[in-house]
């Protein structure tokens, strides 16, 4: 085996590899505001509040 496909994947640009982490980071920060959405929203069913 020669590893050429690791090769290639460290080859892709710049712009690419910086816009896979992008996408995760913002696919991070809605997943996490739809939890604290949630919570918040259980909280005041039980008749807690946040204020």
């Amino acid at each position: 085996m020669t590893g050429k496909g690791t090769i290639d994947e460290e080859k892709k640009p710049l712009w690419q590899r910086l816009g896979w982490l992008a996408l995760i980071w913002v696919g991070s920060v809605v997943s996490l505001a739809i939890v604290a959405w949630l919570m918040r929203l259980f909280m005041s069913a039980a008749g807690l509040s946040t204020h």
